[in-house]
């Protein structure tokens, strides 16, 4: 395997660049897809890469019920510095398991229990809650509903209010909540992607913005609520909900929603800055990619036969 069995953990600095310049030139849903997409397969190269040094280094460690010949000094000499990367590797994958885990596991609590909520309520797309404290947010899910407080509509006028509704159904026909859990559970895996996860946070309400826009008629009237939501709302109760005022750049938002509609491209010009970072980014892609597939298949092979038959 040699070094090739560490650039899964470094790659993802290969996405750095296109984060930012991918929210300002690409269309938000282009955007949300490619980030979202990148952010995933990196983070499943990267925890592969950490579960094929554990191997080596659980191997090491005495009392181990694996087959002694994986501990043979040629299995160790497919990785360097294998006493200290392959016990290194043991800690670091049981705290990416365990936050990914949390963080799932948190998801899928709050929702049930958002569910459990507004069992009593009619099974309408909206439901209001008579709350005076301000908040709005998709909730995925079997009905798909959208939930909202008596007090921010209070403080949205009825066009306002056709804005912010408007938001949160494309927040829930376009699954925006998986995008959302992806880059989570992808930051959570590599701390190198979160510069990905806020990212894909701010594509993802452009995107629902710029749809809601269509939908109304009007880019001020949805500029004109987020601004007033962002002031008065306190947001949905977990990060991977998405929420009509997300906390960060609302006024690149509103500025974004105040100008022209953006382009609608896929990809980037090739000969441009935001193009050479996409390619740059999926070249990362790729060779993390072929690196981890390379490194499980040299490893197995070497497994494979050092294990006595």
């Amino acid at each position: 395997m040699g070094v090739f069995v560490f650039l899964p953990l470094v790659l993802p600095l290969t996405a750095w660049p296109i984060a930012r310049l991918a929210e300002q030139h690409l269309h938000p849903r282009a955007a949300t897809w490619l980030l979202s997409a990148v952010a995933g397969v990196l983070a499943v190269c990267s925890t592969l890469c950490l579960a094929l040094l554990m191997v080596v280094g659980t191997a090491q460690l005495p009392g181990n019920p694996l087959p002694d010949g994986w501990s043979d000094p040629e299995v160790r000499e497919a990785v360097p510095y294998d006493e200290i990367a392959g016990k290194a590797a043991i800690p670091a994958l049981i705290a990416v398991l365990a936050a990914c885990t949390r963080t799932a596991w948190r998801h899928h609590r709050v929702r049930r229990r958002a569910e459990r909520a507004l069992a009593g309520l009619p099974a309408t797309p909206v439901a209001v809650l008579p709350d005076d404290l301000p908040y709005a947010y998709a909730l995925p899910g079997r009905h798909n509903r959208i939930v909202v407080t008596t007090g921010v509509l209070a403080g949205l006028g009825s066009a306002e209010r056709r804005a912010l509704f408007a938001h949160e159904r494309v927040h829930l026909a376009r699954r925006h909540h998986r995008f959302l859990l992806t880059v989570q559970l992808a930051a959570r895996a590599n701390p190198f992607l979160r510069p990905l996860r806020t990212a894909v946070t701010y594509c993802a309400e452009r995107w629902a913005d710029e749809e809601a826009a269509t939908a109304v008629g009007s880019r001020r009237t949805v500029a004109l609520a987020i601004g007033k939501s962002a002031l008065i709302s306190r947001g949905a109760p977990i990060a991977t909900l998405a929420h009509f005022a997300a906390p960060g750049p609302v006024p690149r938002r509103v500025a974004a929603l105040l100008g022209p509609a953006p382009a609608g491209r896929i990809w980037p010009p090739v000969f441009t800055t935001v193009g050479l970072a996409a390619w740059t980014a999926a070249a990362g892609t790729t060779v993390s990619a072929l690196s981890s597939a390379n490194s499980a298949i040299t490893l197995f092979l070497i497994l494979h036969a050092a294990t006595p038959m």
